[in-house]
């Protein structure tokens, strides 16, 4: 706290401040111990000096000592001109922290004014970040450089506010409507995180009973097999008192991600949203699945899939953008992962789709199908059009292809699909399943690292 900063150029020598443009230290959320940064705008501008640099690095070393997570309240104007090179020393130096912490530590940003320049590379380096609406804004350069370079008239808003990163971008993780509500909904979340890689998923006492049928569950699935209903129905139902924390509620919302509890235990929850999209699979779905799929495997979350997709969204904006590279992100997210993963199968599981989420074949540990469930390459409507092409009976072959295909017996007679269960079951069979699979010890094959397709 009685750090200063030691620059003696353009006049800085005259003004010092303790402690200079942040505060870090140690604390207790919820009695579990984490690590704190906060920069503070008021003394120049929260930017960031070698000094500042040196604290944040300090307090990022003593969480990896001991194992707890770091927060960083971010408020910053990017580098201290002043400083020069010595600032840009110092962004270096908490971005090889961040690299070394990720996967062993959880790092969270909550971004809470306008940053700028190298100053958003830190809170896009950690596991997530979240914004305040309406004061905080993320850009490598500002409206006025932009209007400068390419002439393109933007407002602070419009080029790095909230809306602007956790709708289009996806470099934030969530927004809130004040600094209050930005902190205590992180409170919130941080109950779901283990401390470090070393410790299990977190367990706390559940007094929502384990083994409750879930009624609802029986009818949430049309008896139109286009129909679309909320996937988020099926989660909340299914998981502990309906408490489902879900990250990037605003970005690609074909597919839901989250954390929730079961019988008292931290999982993660991944499901295909059958109301936006179709449940496709798309560029942003895949690339937000991967990265919270390796996540929680990274920190021994065990993972739970609800699976209703009928494929990879086609056209060509997908496929000129990638979507072959960014959909094998998610197909090699779940093969790679470790911890316990379960899967039902609600209702389509079609193509190439179906075996990036969470499959049998992707070492699946306990895959399960609703009797509503269909497994096949695609809907019967195009199956029977390419495997009946010339044929003027097509009504015919297309009912012979749905009593064959539009049911979860193919998949089962094979075991690609450990039972067929009822519905209202779902949440006691999960949970029986988590206590099966919490010693699980699996491991991949000695290497430095793999080589995701990024």
């Amino acid at each position: 706290m009685y750090m200063e900063h030691y620059c003696v150029d353009f006049g800085m020598e005259k003004t010092k401040f303790p402690g200079d443009s942040v505060i870090t230290g140690r604390g207790l959320i919820h009695g579990r111990p984490v690590f704190v940064f906060s920069q503070d705008f008021t003394v120049f501008g929260g930017s960031l000096s070698g000094v500042h640099a040196k604290k944040i690095c300090k307090i990022m070393d003593q969480a990896m000592l001991v194992g707890a997570p770091v927060i960083g309240l971010n408020d910053s104007g990017g580098a201290r001109i002043q400083e020069g090179v010595e600032s840009l020393a110092g962004y270096a130096d908490i971005f090889q922290r961040n690299v070394m912490s990720s996967g062993v530590i959880p790092q969270i940003s909550m971004v809470m004014g306008p940053c700028a320049g190298g100053a958003v590379y830190s809170p896009a380096l950690t596991d997530f970040t979240f914004m305040v609406k309406d004061t905080s804004y993320l850009f490598i350069t500002g409206p006025d450089v932009v209007k400068a370079v390419s002439n393109e008239d933007v407002t602070f808003e419009e080029l790095g506010g909230s809306k602007t990163h956790t709708v289009t971008s996806g470099v934030a993780h969530g927004a809130f409507d004040n600094d209050v509500e930005a902190l205590m909904t992180l409170r919130h979340m941080y109950g779901y995180l283990p401390l470090s890689n070393q410790d299990e998923s977190p367990i706390i006492k559940c007094e929502d009973p384990w083994d409750r049928d879930v009624p609802s569950l029986q009818t949430v699935i049309p008896l139109e097999t286009t129909a679309a209903y909320d996937m988020l129905d099926v989660i909340k139902e299914t998981v502990d008192n309906r408490d489902f924390f879900q990250i990037m509620p605003d970005h690609a919302k074909n597919i839901v991600v989250g954390f929730a509890r079961m019988n008292g235990r931290t999982v993660g929850v991944v499901g295909n949203q059958p109301k936006e999209a179709a449940g496709c699979l798309d560029i942003n779905s895949s690339t937000k699945g991967a990265r919270f799929v390796r996540f929680c495997d990274a920190f021994n979350i065990p993972l739970i899939t609800f699976v209703d997709v009928p494929g990879f969204l086609p056209g060509t904006a997908q496929e000129h953008g990638g979507i072959i590279r960014h959909g094998a992100k998610l197909l090699y997210a779940y093969a790679e992962a470790t911890v316990p993963k379960l899967t039902i199968i609600t209702r389509k599981g079609y193509g190439g789709a179906y075996d990036v989420m969470s499959s049998k074949h992707l070492r699946g540990d306990i895959n399960y199908a609703w009797p509503t469930a269909e497994v096949a390459v695609m809907g019967a409507k195009g199956a029977v059009s390419i495997i009946f092409r010339g044929d003027s009976n097509l009504e015919t072959s297309e009912e012979e292809y749905i009593d064959k295909f539009a049911n979860p017996f193919p998949a089962a007679v094979r075991g690609y699909v450990d039972d067929i269960i009822e519905p209202r079951t779902t949440r006691r069979k999960l949970c029986e399943d988590l206590e099966l699979l919490a010693g699980k010890k699996q491991t991949n094959p000695k290497k430095k690292h793999g080589n995701i397709p990024l």
